[in-house]
């Protein structure tokens, strides 16, 4: 029987998160978004304490305390966003009115990670997660720390390396961009965010970007110097 054997480049940047704070400004969903799909394929529910991140893996519990009056909420990570400049987290409607917040529309919070999320969808459709892989299949690793400038297109977050392995060879591939990986440690446990790209500029990642979106929805936009 014939052996596939798959040889690519892989390249790391190596960002280990050890620390899990963060702070920065928190806004939440409109009342229109109420019963909309959200990117980890749940509906939104105003009456549910979740909350929309950029990187944080879905399902990720996080604490956020309100630092002008020291409210606290628990919630559970199930979409992405915010994509407003300067903005963390956006917050159900539940959520930011323990808070307090909800008539100023923005608050100053803190985040901090209490259990790393799976990573998974509701959706499986809406996941890339599901690879086959062939037995007797090889992969052969170049593997470099960079210290990328500029802006990258994430593609998500994964736990399987199997599975990114075969995603990144295909991206490269399809794109013929650079693909970088982020290694993060959360809890004791690895995630891997798959990023396309090194752009000057951010409206140039933007463009790209917006050319991914049909085949990845959730893809967003990173700033290597801030992640």
């Amino acid at each position: 029987m014939k052996r596939l054997l798959l040889l690519f480049s892989f390249h790391f940047l190596l960002t280990v998160s050890f620390a899990q704070v963060q702070t920065g400004k928190a806004s939440f969903y409109a009342d229109k978004f109420e019963g909309s799909p959200t990117a980890s394929g749940e509906k939104y529910k105003h009456s549910k304490f979740t909350a929309a991140h950029k990187s944080l893996p879905f399902g990720t519990r996080v604490k956020v305390t309100n630092l002008a009056n020291n409210e606290e909420v628990e919630v559970v990570i199930n979409d992405r966003g915010p994509y407003v400049e300067n903005r963390v987290i956006d917050l159900s409607k539940s959520a930011a009115e323990r808070l307090g917040f909800v008539n100023q529309g923005l608050a100053e919070v803190r985040i901090e990670v209490l259990d790393a999320g799976d990573g998974k969808t509701s959706d499986p459709a809406k996941t890339i997660d599901h690879v086959l892989v062939e037995e007797k299949e090889f992969y052969d690793f170049e593997i470099s720390r960079l210290n990328p400038k500029g802006y990258g297109v994430q593609i998500g977050t994964y736990q399987e390396l199997v599975n990114l392995m075969r995603l990144s060879e295909n991206l490269k591939n399809s794109y013929k961009k650079k693909v970088t990986v982020q290694v993060k440690i959360m809890n004791g446990v690895k995630y891997y965010g798959l990023i396309i790209g090194q752009f000057p500029t951010r409206p140039k990642a933007e463009q790209f970007r917006d050319n991914l979106r049909k085949k990845f929805p959730d893809a967003f936009i990173v700033e290597y110097d801030k992640i």
